[in-house]
C-alpha cells in the first residue's frame, strides 16, 4: 500500500515593524526572537552625530541603527512573521513610510525612564490605522510601572494592548508580537462587522 503524503503547508508571512524612541531596545529586540541571523544596520555613533541625536537616558549607547533590522520567527507552521525594526532618531524619519508599506501592525517600543520617546511612534501608527501593540521594555528587569499606568500616561486606546517585557528574552518578546497578531485580528473583526449590512 503506497501513502499519500499531503501537501506541505505554505505559511502566510506577514510584516511586523519594531518601532520606538531611540535605544530603546528595537535592535535587541529583532536578535532576540529572529530564527535567522539577524540583519542589522548599526553604525558606530562619532562625533558627527553630537547635536543631531539626542542622547538623554541613553548616554552610553555607542552605536545606532541607520537604515533597519531585519529578522524572521516562525510562530505556528502556517504563519511566518517578517520584522522590520525601523531607526529611532528623528533624522531617519523619512524611511519609515516605505517600512509601513504592506505591515500588518506593529510594536512601539516604550522606556518608562522616557515615556516621551514613544509618541512619535504612536502617533506615526494612529495615523495610518496600523494597529499596534506597546511593549513596555523593563531595563535589567525594573518594572517600575504597571501595564495601566503605561497606558494612562501614553493615552491609549482601552483596546491597545500593553505587554510589560524583556526584550533579551525570545519567550518575553513572542508574547508582544503575540499581543500585535491579537490586535490585527481585532482591528480586522471590527471592520468586517462595521462593514455588515444591517438587517431591517
Amino acid at each position: 500500500m503506497v501513502s499519500v503524503n499531503s501537501d506541505p503547508v505554505m505559511p502566510t508571512a506577514l510584516k511586523i515593524l519594531i518601532a520606538g524612541g531611540f535605544g530603546v531596545g528595537k535592535t535587541t529586540m529583532v536578535a532576540a526572537v529572529s530564527e535567522v541571523p539577524p540583519l542589522e544596520t548599526e553604525e558606530r555613533m562619532t562625533e558627527a552625530s553630537l547635536g543631531v541625536d539626542d542622547l538623554s537616558g541613553v548616554e552610553g549607547k555607542s552605536s545606532t541603527t541607520v537604515a533597519m533590522d531585519f529578522g524572521r520567527i516562525t510562530i505556528a507552521p502556517e504563519l511566518v512573521l517578517y520584522l522590520f525594526g525601523t531607526p529611532g532618531q528623528d533624522r531617519f524619519w523619512f524611511m519609515w513610510d516605505d517600512l509601513a508599506t504592506g505591515a500588518l501592525g506593529a510594536v512601539v517600543l516604550a522606556d518608562t525612564r522616557r515615556l516621551e520617546a514613544s509618541f512619535a511612534s504612536i502617533d506615526f501608527f494612529e495615523e495610518r490605522g496600523i494597529p499596534f501593540a506597546v511593549g513596555v521594555n523593563c531595563f535589567h528587569g525594573r518594572r517600575d510601572c504597571t501595564a495601566e499606568q503605561v497606558r494612562a500616561a501614553l493615552d491609549l486606546d482601552p483596546a491597545t494592548p500593553v505587554v510589560l517585557c524583556d526584550v533579551r528574552e525570545r519567550a518575553s518578546s513572542k508574547q508582544v508580537l503575540l499581543a500585535v497578531l491579537e490586535a490585527a485580528r481585532a482591528k480586522a473583526a471590527a471592520h468586517r462587522a462595521a462593514a455588515r449590512p444591517v438587517a431591517l
